[in-house]
């Protein structure tokens, strides 16, 4: 992998705040629904198993923020506490956010600490769970018919998170690295910014946006629409994105991004 990958953004966004209020909102969502619900964005899956994996992610997150850990954890055993009846499990992803919240808090978020993605300390934990609780509460909303809310600051972090963070997804998403090409360039764009990512025979990044035309590029309606179109979550056919370019380049792209 190339050094331009290790850039970083600039935001403003408050990560601690802003999972609190993501967790506070997918218990919302999903506290008067019918939990045997289907997740379509995640097939296969009920509302119920949707809120036992973010309160899962959540409560081993904290676990590994509480270590501190230096080194790549051995076991995703955690003591869930799950609640006997799935009726029980808005108020438990609740719960899960005090277990993850009481972490945060345990240290100072600048520390040293392993991390599977590019930043190396413990606040790269607090914002991956953001993220993580984000869009799934995003897949909840979906799920029932809900319109899909998301502040354009806080959606434009979000893709800088997932581009940032994305080539070291491999070990996990192995499909990611298959994402070479010959010094071929993709634009992400929405009215609050753009993101060059280029795809080299060793690897791919982000890189410093120019006026340079790139090979493929796609333009969305909002940031929040392209958070949940990089995520898989949104079709790049509907009228909320512009596609120009190397179509074949963006199929390469979509094919082997997800995880």
């Amino acid at each position: 992998m190339y050094a331009l990958q290790f850039m970083r953004f600039n935001s403003t966004v408050d990560h601690r705040s802003a999972l609190a209020a993501e967790t506070a909102r997918f218990v919302a969502v999903v506290e008067r629904a019918d939990l045997s619900t289907p997740v379509p964005t995640c097939p296969d899956w009920t509302l119920s198993d949707l809120v036992r994996h973010a309160g899962s992610v959540q409560r081993w997150f904290a676990v590994l923020l509480r270590g501190r850990i230096q080194q790549p954890p051995t076991s995703r055993d955690v003591e869930l506490k799950l609640p006997e009846e799935a009726a029980g499990y808005p108020q438990w992803l609740a719960d899960s956010l005090a277990e993850a919240t009481g972490a945060i808090e345990a240290g100072n978020l600048d520390e040293p600490m392993w991390a599977w993605g590019i930043d190396q300390h413990a606040r790269f934990w607090v914002r991956r769970m953001l993220f993580e609780t984000l869009v799934h509460r995003a897949d909840a909303e979906l799920a029932l018919g809900l319109p899909v809310e998301i502040e354009p600051a806080l959606a434009l972090d979000g893709v800088d998170e997932f581009l940032v963070n994305l080539p070291n997804a491999f070990f996990f998403a192995p499909r990611t690295s298959e994402l070479r090409a010959e010094n071929r360039t993709i634009r992400f764009s929405c009215p609050d910014g753009s993101r060059l990512v280029r795809l080299r025979p060793d690897g791919f990044g982000l890189e410093p946006d120019t006026d340079a035309p790139a090979d493929a590029a796609v333009r969305a309606a909002t940031a929040a629409d392209l958070l949940l179109l990089l995520y898989g979550r949104r079709d790049r056919s509907t009228a909320a994105f512009e596609l120009s370019g190397d179509h074949g380049l963006l199929d390469h792209w979509f094919t082997h991004s997800q995880f």
